[in-house]
């Protein structure tokens, strides 16, 4: 009788482990026994409630409206999209977070998607799982106008203090390949950017159309890109998954339909002033 009942409540904990993640038990069986393709995948998530992140400070991809409160930009736009196609709720709406926290929520399953120009690198891909790209970009160097220190590129940074925002592209650029120049890491780019304006770095490196989008965008600016984009190919836009929701399928067949009709286009278009 013992060993009975120690079978059966064997197989109701398995049952459980088997139901956990991301969406319940009866939808992920659905998506896992069905092969999902852009034939199929409208409303296949309707009633599955996700957790959803962004960064809120990296115009024009997320960042906040003139009121303060309003996130907007082309990721907020895409995951609209994202959402118009596969019929999910998100989860007590979309959270806004700084890069490194974004990052350490998907890698540890508290958030079920990232939308925030994350960058595919190697070493996330370790730990969260990437759609096709919806973006490329490399990186530039921004100065100050009024002392450049003599800055015309990357060439030009040993020795220089050069702010990057943690967590980022431009943050693992740096450290990889200027040994000789003295990084301040800042956990949001809105703080290296102020440093820059105030003449307390040399430097800041930036994707590049988060640093156009900043020059067009801030009156009174003093900054400026200087040489041309680096480490190109290198920063791929992607929507992050975590590895433990079941609905990477679901997610990147919708986004081929956005890249295939355009709508990844005209979300660019609509966002990017610079253009």
């Amino acid at each position: 009788m013992k060993k009975r009942l120690l079978a059966v409540m064997m197989c109701v904990a398995m049952t459980v482990v088997m139901a956990a993640g991301c969406g319940s038990k009866k939808e992920a069986e659905t998506t896992e026994t069905n092969e999902i393709t852009e034939e199929n995948v409208k409303d296949s998530m309707k009633g599955v409630k996700i957790k959803v992140g962004t960064s809120g400070l990296f115009g024009p991809f997320s960042y906040y409206d003139e009121d303060g409160k309003t996130l907007i930009g082309y990721d907020l736009d895409l995951i609209a999209k994202l959402q118009e196609i596969l019929g999910f709720e998100i989860d007590g709406g979309v959270q806004a977070m700084d890069y490194s926290a974004l990052t350490t929520s998907l890698a540890e399953s508290k958030l079920d998607m990232g939308a925030a120009a994350l960058c595919a690198t190697d070493e996330r891909k370790e730990v969260m799982n990437f759609s096709d790209i919806y973006c490329d970009a490399g990186q530039v160097v921004m100065v100050n106008a009024d002392d450049d220190k003599g800055i015309t590129g990357v060439d030009d940074l040993a020795g220089k203090t050069v702010a990057v925002e943690k967590g980022t592209a431009s943050h693992t650029y740096a450290s990889k390949n200027l040994g000789d120049a003295i990084l301040e890491v800042h956990d949001t780019i809105t703080t290296a950017y102020e440093s820059l304006e105030q003449g307390k770095v040399d430097a800041v490196l930036q994707d590049g159309p988060g640093a156009a989008f900043y020059i067009k965008t801030t009156e009174g600016t003093k900054l400026k890109v200087v040489g041309d984009e680096f480490n190109q190919g290198q920063s791929p836009y992607c929507v992050a998954i975590s590895k433990e929701c079941k609905y990477y399928d679901n997610i990147n067949a919708a986004l081929k339909i956005l890249l295939d009709d355009g709508t990844t286009d005209e979300l660019y278009n609509s966002n990017f002033p610079h253009r």
